[in-house]
Protein backbone atom coordinates (compact mmCIF):
# COMPACT_ATOMS: atom_id res chain seq x y z
CA UNK A 1 0.00 0.00 0.00
CA UNK A 2 1.57 3.35 -0.96
CA UNK A 3 0.94 6.68 0.90
CA UNK A 4 -0.27 8.14 -2.50
CA UNK A 5 -3.40 5.57 -2.81
CA UNK A 6 -4.44 6.15 0.65
CA UNK A 7 -4.53 10.04 0.04
CA UNK A 8 -6.18 9.60 -2.84
CA UNK A 9 -8.87 7.42 -1.29
CA UNK A 10 -9.09 10.13 1.66
CA UNK A 11 -9.46 12.85 -1.10
CA UNK A 12 -12.52 10.50 -3.03
CA UNK A 13 -14.22 10.14 0.20
CA UNK A 14 -14.36 13.74 1.42
CA UNK A 15 -15.09 14.98 -2.66
CA UNK A 16 -17.55 11.59 -3.17
CA UNK A 17 -16.65 12.57 -7.08
CA UNK A 18 -14.11 10.70 -9.05
CA UNK A 19 -13.26 13.64 -11.56
CA UNK A 20 -12.85 16.56 -8.61
CA UNK A 21 -11.13 14.43 -6.68
CA UNK A 22 -9.08 13.85 -9.55
CA UNK A 23 -8.36 17.11 -10.06
CA UNK A 24 -7.12 18.27 -6.67
CA UNK A 25 -4.84 15.50 -6.50
CA UNK A 26 -2.82 16.48 -10.26
CA UNK A 27 -4.00 13.35 -11.75
CA UNK A 28 -6.32 11.61 -14.08
CA UNK A 29 -9.40 10.15 -13.21
CA UNK A 30 -8.18 6.68 -14.71
CA UNK A 31 -5.30 7.03 -12.27
CA UNK A 32 -7.04 7.90 -9.48
CA UNK A 33 -9.29 5.07 -9.98
CA UNK A 34 -6.56 2.27 -10.61
CA UNK A 35 -5.12 3.89 -7.61
CA UNK A 36 -8.17 3.26 -5.09
CA UNK A 37 -8.28 -0.41 -6.98
CA UNK A 38 -4.41 -1.04 -5.99
CA UNK A 39 -5.45 -0.21 -2.25
CA UNK A 40 -8.97 -2.56 -2.28
CA UNK A 41 -6.93 -5.45 -3.50
CA UNK A 42 -3.98 -4.87 -1.05
CA UNK A 43 -6.69 -4.62 2.18
CA UNK A 44 -8.93 -7.38 0.35
CA UNK A 45 -11.48 -5.35 0.48
CA UNK A 46 -14.43 -3.24 -1.23
CA UNK A 47 -13.83 0.55 -0.01
CA UNK A 48 -16.44 2.18 -1.97
CA UNK A 49 -19.64 1.31 -3.93
CA UNK A 50 -19.85 1.96 -7.70
CA UNK A 51 -21.73 2.70 -10.41
CA UNK A 52 -21.28 4.87 -13.46
CA UNK A 53 -20.46 7.54 -10.80
CA UNK A 54 -19.45 7.24 -6.98
CA UNK A 55 -22.11 5.90 -5.05
CA UNK A 56 -21.39 5.87 -1.22
CA UNK A 57 -18.53 4.16 0.93
CA UNK A 58 -19.19 0.49 2.22
CA UNK A 59 -18.96 -0.34 6.27
CA UNK A 60 -15.46 -1.52 5.81
CA UNK A 61 -14.90 2.03 3.58
CA UNK A 62 -15.52 4.14 6.62
CA UNK A 63 -13.20 2.64 8.87
CA UNK A 64 -10.28 2.69 6.65
CA UNK A 65 -11.16 6.37 5.99
CA UNK A 66 -10.81 7.27 9.86
CA UNK A 67 -7.46 5.74 9.79
CA UNK A 68 -6.34 6.64 6.82
CA UNK A 69 -6.38 10.46 7.96
CA UNK A 70 -4.70 9.48 10.94
CA UNK A 71 -2.22 7.90 9.23
CA UNK A 72 -1.75 10.31 6.80
CA UNK A 73 -1.22 12.83 9.59
CA UNK A 74 1.01 10.99 11.45
CA UNK A 75 3.04 10.80 7.63
CA UNK A 76 2.88 14.44 7.38
CA UNK A 77 3.76 14.97 11.11
CA UNK A 78 6.96 12.58 10.46
CA UNK A 79 7.68 14.51 7.09
CA UNK A 80 7.09 18.10 8.82
CA UNK A 81 9.34 16.76 11.96
CA UNK A 82 12.30 15.94 9.64
CA UNK A 83 12.72 18.68 7.47
CA UNK A 84 12.09 21.22 10.14
CA UNK A 85 15.31 19.41 11.65
CA UNK A 86 17.38 20.51 8.65
CA UNK A 87 15.51 23.94 8.13
CA UNK A 88 14.93 26.38 10.48
CA UNK A 89 11.73 25.35 11.87
CA UNK A 90 8.87 23.92 10.45
CA UNK A 91 7.57 24.31 6.51
CA UNK A 92 4.43 22.28 6.35
CA UNK A 93 1.32 24.28 6.58
CA UNK A 94 -0.37 25.56 9.73
CA UNK A 95 -4.32 24.83 9.65
CA UNK A 96 -5.95 26.95 12.33
CA UNK A 97 -9.47 26.30 12.64
CA UNK A 98 -11.04 29.94 14.81
CA UNK A 99 -14.34 30.90 15.75
CA UNK A 100 -15.52 34.15 14.36
CA UNK A 101 -15.88 35.50 17.86
CA UNK A 102 -11.82 35.22 18.33
CA UNK A 103 -10.94 36.54 14.48
CA UNK A 104 -9.67 39.83 15.44
CA UNK A 105 -6.97 37.99 18.09
CA UNK A 106 -5.60 35.12 15.73
CA UNK A 107 -3.46 37.34 14.21
CA UNK A 108 -0.87 37.01 17.74
CA UNK A 109 -0.55 33.55 17.63
CA UNK A 110 -0.39 33.60 13.76
CA UNK A 111 2.81 35.98 14.50
CA UNK A 112 4.11 34.09 17.18
CA UNK A 113 4.46 31.10 14.87
CA UNK A 114 5.78 32.26 11.89
CA UNK A 115 8.61 34.41 13.76
CA UNK A 116 9.55 30.58 15.03
CA UNK A 117 8.57 28.61 11.37
CA UNK A 118 9.34 31.31 8.82
CA UNK A 119 9.13 28.92 5.82
CA UNK A 120 5.56 27.36 7.20
CA UNK A 121 2.51 28.39 5.25
CA UNK A 122 -0.65 29.35 7.52
CA UNK A 123 -4.06 28.81 6.94
CA UNK A 124 -6.95 30.07 9.09
CA UNK A 125 -10.52 29.24 8.84
CA UNK A 126 -12.93 30.73 9.91
CA UNK A 127 -15.27 27.29 11.76
CA UNK A 128 -18.10 27.26 14.60
CA UNK A 129 -17.20 25.28 17.88
CA UNK A 130 -18.51 22.22 16.90
CA UNK A 131 -16.62 22.34 13.45
CA UNK A 132 -13.31 22.81 15.10
CA UNK A 133 -14.01 19.35 17.51
CA UNK A 134 -14.67 17.53 14.00
CA UNK A 135 -11.50 19.08 12.50
CA UNK A 136 -9.10 18.03 15.03
CA UNK A 137 -11.09 14.86 15.45
CA UNK A 138 -10.45 13.94 11.36
CA UNK A 139 -7.22 15.66 11.77
CA UNK A 140 -8.45 18.17 9.01
CA UNK A 141 -6.70 21.32 11.21
CA UNK A 142 -3.99 21.31 13.76
CA UNK A 143 -5.25 23.23 16.22
CA UNK A 144 -8.37 25.58 17.29
CA UNK A 145 -8.72 29.05 19.07
CA UNK A 146 -12.43 29.03 20.64
CA UNK A 147 -14.30 28.98 23.89
CA UNK A 148 -12.78 26.92 26.75
CA UNK A 149 -15.17 27.57 29.61
CA UNK A 150 -18.82 26.59 27.29
CA UNK A 151 -19.54 23.24 26.04
CA UNK A 152 -16.13 22.03 26.62
CA UNK A 153 -14.13 20.26 23.65
CA UNK A 154 -13.52 16.33 24.06
CA UNK A 155 -10.31 14.99 23.95
CA UNK A 156 -8.15 18.13 23.68
CA UNK A 157 -5.69 20.00 25.51
CA UNK A 158 -7.19 23.55 26.40
CA UNK A 159 -4.25 26.44 26.53
CA UNK A 160 -5.98 29.83 27.52
CA UNK A 161 -4.85 33.16 25.73
CA UNK A 162 -7.78 35.87 26.88
CA UNK A 163 -10.67 36.54 28.63
CA UNK A 164 -13.27 37.93 26.34
CA UNK A 165 -16.38 40.33 27.20
CA UNK A 166 -18.45 42.74 25.79
CA UNK A 167 -18.84 45.85 24.67
CA UNK A 168 -21.38 47.79 22.82
CA UNK A 169 -20.65 49.79 20.01
CA UNK A 170 -22.55 52.70 17.42
CA UNK A 171 -22.03 56.03 16.01
CA UNK A 172 -20.11 58.50 18.05
CA UNK A 173 -23.25 60.51 18.76
CA UNK A 174 -25.88 57.66 20.31
CA UNK A 175 -27.14 58.99 23.10
CA UNK A 176 -25.61 55.55 25.33
CA UNK A 177 -21.93 56.88 24.49
CA UNK A 178 -22.06 59.95 26.83
CA UNK A 179 -21.67 57.17 29.49
CA UNK A 180 -18.72 55.19 30.55
CA UNK A 181 -20.80 51.70 30.80
CA UNK A 182 -23.91 50.55 29.51
CA UNK A 183 -26.20 47.79 30.85
CA UNK A 184 -27.55 45.13 29.27
CA UNK A 185 -31.05 46.04 29.08
CA UNK A 186 -30.00 49.60 27.76
CA UNK A 187 -28.30 47.83 24.95
CA UNK A 188 -30.61 45.33 24.16
CA UNK A 189 -32.91 48.16 23.91
CA UNK A 190 -31.78 49.37 20.57
CA UNK A 191 -31.81 48.14 17.13
CA UNK A 192 -29.42 45.71 17.32
CA UNK A 193 -27.37 43.81 14.78
CA UNK A 194 -25.40 40.73 15.90
CA UNK A 195 -23.02 37.95 14.66
CA UNK A 196 -25.13 34.97 14.64
CA UNK A 197 -22.42 32.11 12.77
CA UNK A 198 -21.29 30.20 15.60
CA UNK A 199 -24.40 28.98 17.80
CA UNK A 200 -22.61 29.12 20.80
CA UNK A 201 -22.11 33.17 20.89
CA UNK A 202 -25.22 33.45 20.29
CA UNK A 203 -26.22 31.00 23.24
CA UNK A 204 -24.01 33.07 25.60
CA UNK A 205 -25.43 36.32 24.83
CA UNK A 206 -28.84 35.26 25.11
CA UNK A 207 -27.88 33.32 28.30
CA UNK A 208 -26.81 36.75 29.37
CA UNK A 209 -29.67 38.17 28.81
CA UNK A 210 -31.95 36.37 30.31
CA UNK A 211 -29.96 37.32 33.47
CA UNK A 212 -30.43 40.76 32.73
CA UNK A 213 -34.17 40.16 33.12
CA UNK A 214 -34.30 40.54 28.86
CA UNK A 215 -35.08 38.78 25.72
CA UNK A 216 -32.86 39.30 22.82
CA UNK A 217 -33.73 39.85 19.61
CA UNK A 218 -31.42 41.48 17.42
CA UNK A 219 -33.26 43.54 14.03
CA UNK A 220 -29.93 42.22 11.85
CA UNK A 221 -27.91 39.28 11.92
CA UNK A 222 -24.66 38.79 9.99
CA UNK A 223 -22.48 36.10 9.79
CA UNK A 224 -19.54 37.97 8.74
CA UNK A 225 -17.79 40.47 11.33
CA UNK A 226 -17.75 42.87 8.25
CA UNK A 227 -21.29 43.21 8.15
CA UNK A 228 -22.12 43.78 11.60
CA UNK A 229 -19.40 46.61 10.69
CA UNK A 230 -21.13 48.01 7.54
CA UNK A 231 -24.57 48.04 9.85
CA UNK A 232 -22.50 50.00 12.86
CA UNK A 233 -21.26 52.65 10.15
CA UNK A 234 -24.54 53.86 9.15
CA UNK A 235 -25.64 54.93 12.01
CA UNK A 236 -28.98 53.14 12.04
CA UNK A 237 -27.53 50.22 14.08
CA UNK A 238 -25.86 49.28 17.40
CA UNK A 239 -24.06 46.17 18.09
CA UNK A 240 -23.06 44.23 20.93
CA UNK A 241 -19.34 42.57 20.13
CA UNK A 242 -16.74 41.06 22.06
CA UNK A 243 -14.27 43.28 23.64
CA UNK A 244 -11.71 42.15 21.22
CA UNK A 245 -13.78 44.45 18.44
CA UNK A 246 -11.61 47.24 19.41
CA UNK A 247 -8.60 46.33 18.35
CA UNK A 248 -9.54 46.21 15.32
CA UNK A 249 -11.84 49.42 14.97
CA UNK A 250 -11.31 51.47 17.99
CA UNK A 251 -10.76 54.67 16.22
CA UNK A 252 -12.77 54.01 13.08
CA UNK A 253 -14.59 57.91 12.58
CA UNK A 254 -18.16 58.17 14.02
CA UNK A 255 -17.53 54.54 16.19
CA UNK A 256 -17.48 54.56 19.55
CA UNK A 257 -17.67 51.07 21.81
CA UNK A 258 -18.60 51.13 25.84
CA UNK A 259 -18.10 48.71 27.94
CA UNK A 260 -20.88 46.20 28.94
CA UNK A 261 -22.57 45.86 33.06
CA UNK A 262 -25.19 44.46 35.20
CA UNK A 263 -24.29 42.14 35.02
CA UNK A 264 -20.41 42.43 34.16
CA UNK A 265 -19.96 38.86 31.84
CA UNK A 266 -16.64 37.37 30.39
CA UNK A 267 -15.40 33.96 29.34
CA UNK A 268 -12.18 32.41 28.09
CA UNK A 269 -11.16 32.05 24.69
CA UNK A 270 -8.01 30.14 24.29
CA UNK A 271 -6.00 27.30 21.84
CA UNK A 272 -7.54 23.83 21.51
CA UNK A 273 -4.72 21.10 20.22
CA UNK A 274 -6.00 17.23 19.89
CA UNK A 275 -4.83 15.30 23.10
CA UNK A 276 -3.15 12.79 21.36
CA UNK A 277 0.27 11.24 21.64
CA UNK A 278 2.99 11.94 20.30
CA UNK A 279 2.07 15.10 19.41
CA UNK A 280 2.07 16.84 16.22
CA UNK A 281 5.13 18.76 15.20
CA UNK A 282 2.49 21.56 14.05
CA UNK A 283 0.69 20.83 17.42
CA UNK A 284 4.05 21.24 19.36
CA UNK A 285 4.82 24.83 17.78
CA UNK A 286 1.25 26.18 18.82
CA UNK A 287 1.75 24.93 22.41
CA UNK A 288 5.12 26.58 22.71
CA UNK A 289 3.83 29.87 21.04
CA UNK A 290 1.44 30.23 23.85
CA UNK A 291 3.18 29.48 26.55
CA UNK A 292 6.20 32.22 25.11
CA UNK A 293 6.36 35.39 27.46
CA UNK A 294 5.90 37.42 24.20
CA UNK A 295 2.61 36.44 23.66
CA UNK A 296 1.25 36.89 27.02
CA UNK A 297 2.31 40.88 26.64
CA UNK A 298 1.34 41.20 23.11
CA UNK A 299 -2.24 40.19 24.53
CA UNK A 300 -2.06 41.55 27.72
CA UNK A 301 -1.44 45.12 25.78
CA UNK A 302 -4.32 44.62 23.19
CA UNK A 303 -7.17 43.17 25.23
CA UNK A 304 -6.41 44.45 29.05
CA UNK A 305 -4.69 42.49 31.30
CA UNK A 306 -7.12 40.23 32.10
CA UNK A 307 -5.68 37.41 30.46
CA UNK A 308 -5.59 33.94 32.06
CA UNK A 309 -1.69 32.56 32.43
CA UNK A 310 -0.75 29.90 30.02
CA UNK A 311 0.07 26.56 31.94
CA UNK A 312 2.74 25.16 33.23
CA UNK A 313 5.17 23.16 30.83
CA UNK A 314 4.61 19.54 31.03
Amino acid sequence: MLIRHLRFFVKLAEEQHFGRAAELCNVTQPTLSQAIRKLEDDLGLALIVRGHRFMSMTTEGEKVLKWGRQILADYDSLHDDLAGRKKRGLNGKLRLGVIPAAMPSVSFLTEQFADSNPLAHIEIRSMTSRAIQKGLDTFEIDGGITYLDNEALENVRCFPLYNERYVFAGHVSHPLMKAETVSWVQAIAQPLCLLSDDMQNRRILDGIATMAGVELRPNVVSNSFLGVASHLRSGRWCAIVPHSFRHLFEGVPNLAMRDMAEPVHWQTIGLVLSDRSPPSPMALALQDCVRSAEIRRNLDQAFGESTPAAPPSQ
